[in-house]
């Protein structure tokens, strides 16, 4: 079997990025489920991995540009995965080592500075521990990071065998 050109793979990044935006949003607006400050950076991962990915398909770089490409979409997928691993373990502690519930995203932008935020956020508190929906027993960041996981395979699939378009 052949592998398909590299163009394909970023095309198929972009549309796996599409389809778990599109979920995200499903659960937000048509569910009614918030998303906490650790789903808000898992959104921002894979948005990012899709704008490389899109950028990338467009581009239709050769060799050289494939792998960077590649690099950029694995690392912020990696830090996308990093985020929901530490989101799943916020899930799994018992009721009285959760750390209390804080501020909202938007109070906590307006009033500290972003590395900060960022700190507080990765931190966790009492709304990133709850689990609200799950499916065959795994919560949203279990599904995200196994989104993540098939992200992180193209794209080290485009660092490790890349295949420029014919034109």
């Amino acid at each position: 079997m052949t592998q398909p050109s590299s163009r394909i793979i970023y095309w198929l990044l972009f549309l796996g990025c599409t389809l778990l935006m599109a979920v995200a949003l499903i659960f937000e607006y048509g569910m009614g489920l918030q998303p906490c400050p650790m789903c808000v950076l898992q959104r921002i991962a894979v948005i990012t991995v899709g704008l490389v990915a899109l950028v990338a398909a467009i581009h239709n770089p050769r060799t050289k540009g494939i792998r960077v490409y590649g690099c950029a979409a694995t690392i912020v997928a990696l830090l996308g995965a990093g985020v929901a691993v530490r989101h799943l373990w916020l899930q799994s502690l018992p009721a009285d080592q959760v750390p209390a519930c804080g501020p909202g995203l938007d109070y906590l932008l307006e009033v500290f500075p972003l590395t900060d935020v960022l700190s507080m956020i990765l931190t966790g508190d009492g709304s990133c521990a709850e689990v609200v929906w799950s499916l065959f027993g795994i919560s949203i960041p279990g599904w995200t990071l196994v989104g993540f996981c098939g992200l992180i395979g193209l794209g080290v699939l485009q660092i490790v065998r890349p295949k420029a378009a014919t034109a």
